[in-house]
């Protein structure tokens, strides 16, 4: 696999996420060379490596997130 070059990627946090920070993910969203894939990564140690994952699988992830398709 290639690298994917994520230096100018625009990173979100969740609107769920706490002041502190902690416990979160982010999602680049802008400013990557694969608009085919959405990178995750861990806000407390953002230098890691982050998750790729299809665009497709992702929209279908939050479309279930969305329509309560996980119980806690």
């Amino acid at each position: 696999m290639q690298a994917i070059d994520l230096s100018t990627a625009t990173w979100h946090k969740s609107s769920h996420s706490n002041q502190d920070g902690g416990a979160c993910v982010e999602v680049a969203t802008h400013g990557h060379d694969a608009p085919a894939l959405v990178p995750v990564r861990d806000s407390k140690d953002p230098r890691r490596t982050p998750l790729l994952f299809g665009a497709a699988a992702w929209d279908a992830f939050i479309g279930a997130v969305r329509h309560g398709g996980f119980s806690i």
